[in-house]
């Protein structure tokens, strides 16, 4: 027969157990003998249920564990760097010279001599016609211009160029010059016989009369004179302008590039102005781009260029600017800007498409922060500044991304110190410390805490990654 105040104690025993949460009941009633025969204490079951939720003191429940222990994280200071800055660019490369070659005289075509895609200089033949017919014509030129000197009086080599006399040295005005100079003297004589009355009036009359004549005959050949010198330089013109005609039969490239266009043929008649070769300069090419009015005032010529083409991948190219348009588009609101690309290699073709950028200034000194110090939120950025142990979080403003630092340009004065690592823990008033040497974040010193505190409790559970469910607490098992 069991005695009652067994019963009793065994009943409350039952009921405590009913009510407790954890995986077994290993408390004992208040007053039951602990293994060894001592009682166990009276708070000793009482303690159980806090130490389940991880919520004594001395549990590892809540962030870093340890009830709030720091969160160990790597940490950097706001860096300083130089930053290119650059404004884009897309444009097309252009021959910044291009000739439409023409044929000056007309002829049948005798010979091509370049074929497209060769290259040529200043003065290299490009066709040549059939000659006969020019010829001829010179010869003509070269025959009215000869008689015309001859007129003149003159002599020497047709191609030596035209001196022309004195009025007075050509042979017909100084004929008429004589005879002027003989019909004065013979008026003069007979002036002064009529007043001796050696003379009638009659043969002073004829005197006079042959004086005015001899004179009007002076002044005609000193005009016809003039007028020949005229005809000497229209013809010395005709003639020039025939040799001019010979010459044009080898028509030349004026300017230095490659032939992009051939379309005459050999035996073809052309006439004068017809177009019979297309040479484009390849070296330097012109690179031409549009760029926003915002740039106005940064875009300056000298300015370093720097272009990738499609057909070369990743090779870059190197130019200079050179001209800038001093007007704006009002439809795309963006100015012309052209610069010069050397392209030795030729490499480079007019028509190719390039990106690239104008590299306008450097900047020193600016102040910038690693990507990994960087949090985004909703599209706004900011970082985690570290002050007297806990965190501030800081909105910034972020301008380019060189390598793996950004710059700032708002919202950091250059002497804080920022949190690099667990940015997804932190947040404005958590306290942090920084990672020891050697000492990592995974290591359990940087996120769970020890359980104590309370006499009798047990080990904290790990309160950073595990919400402070521990083990719990009790006194003899």
């Amino acid at each position: 027969m069991i005695p009652a105040v067994t019963l009793k104690t065994l009943g409350v025993a039952l009921l405590f157990c009913a009510g407790i949460t954890a995986t077994g009941c290993n408390a004992k009633p208040a007053g039951t003998p602990a293994p060894g025969g001592a009682p166990a204490p009276a708070g000793t079951a009482g303690a159980a249920p806090s130490g389940a939720r991880g919520g004594a003191p001395g549990g590892g429940g809540g962030r870093g564990g340890g009830g709030g222990a720091p969160v160990a994280i790597k940490t950097t200071a706001v860096q300083k760097m130089s930053v290119q800055r650059q404004v884009d660019l897309a444009g097309t490369l252009m021959s910044p010279d291009q000739a439409k070659v023409s044929a000056e005289a007309s002829g049948r075509i005798e010979k091509v001599l370049v074929e497209i895609g060769s290259e040529v200089k200043v003065g290299t033949p490009l066709v040549r016609l059939e000659p006969t017919e020019l010829k001829l014509a010179l010869a003509r030129a070269e025959s009215a211009l000869r008689q015309t000197r001859a007129q003149l009086g003159m002599s020497g080599p047709i191609g030596t160029g035209d001196k022309l006399p004195a009025d007075d040295d050509i042979g017909s005005v100084k004929n008429a010059l004589a005879s002027l100079n003989d019909a004065r003297a013979t008026v003069e004589r007979s002036r002064t016989l009529f007043e001796r009355n050696l003379i009638s009036p009659v043969d002073l009359q004829t005197a006079e009369t042959r004086f005015k004549v001899a004179e009007a005959a002076y002044q005609s050949a000193a005009d016809t004179a003039r007028g020949t010198k005229a005809l000497l330089q229209d013809r010395r013109a005709a003639y020039d302008l025939a040799l001019k005609k010979v010459n044009d039969a080898t028509v030349k490239s004026p300017i230095a590039g490659v032939v992009s266009d051939r379309p005459v043929m050999v035996g073809e008649y052309i006439a004068e102005r017809a177009n019979v070769a297309t040479v484009v300069q390849v070296n330097p090419l012109k690179l031409r781009t549009g760029v926003q009015e915002r740039h106005a005032g940064v875009v300056t010529p000298g300015q370093p260029v720097q272009f990738r083409v499609e057909s070369f991948g990743d090779r870059m190219f190197t130019g200079k600017v050179a001209f800038i348009s001093p007007s704006l588009d009002q439809t795309m609101r963006t100015f012309t800007v052209e610069a010069l690309v050397e392209n030795k290699e030729r490499l480079l073709k007019p028509g190719f498409f390039a990106k690239g950028v104008i590299l306008t200034k450097m900047d020193t000194d600016v102040l910038a922060v690693p990507d990994a110090a960087v949090s985004v939120l909703a599209g706004v950025p900011s970082v985690y500044v570290i002050k007297d142990g806990k965190i501030i979080q800081q909105s910034v403003t972020l301008g380019v991304r060189q390598g793996d630092n950004w710059e700032i340009t708002e919202g950091l004065k250059g002497d804080e110190v920022l949190a690099m690592s667990r940015l997804n823990e932190l947040a404005s008033g958590v306290a942090v410390r920084t990672l020891k040497p050697g000492e990592t974040e995974g290591s359990p010193s940087t996120g769970s805490g020890r359980g104590g505190g309370a006499p009798g409790a047990g080990r904290g559970g790990q309160g950073g990654r595990r919400g402070g469910a521990g083990r719990q607490g009790g006194g003899a098992q």
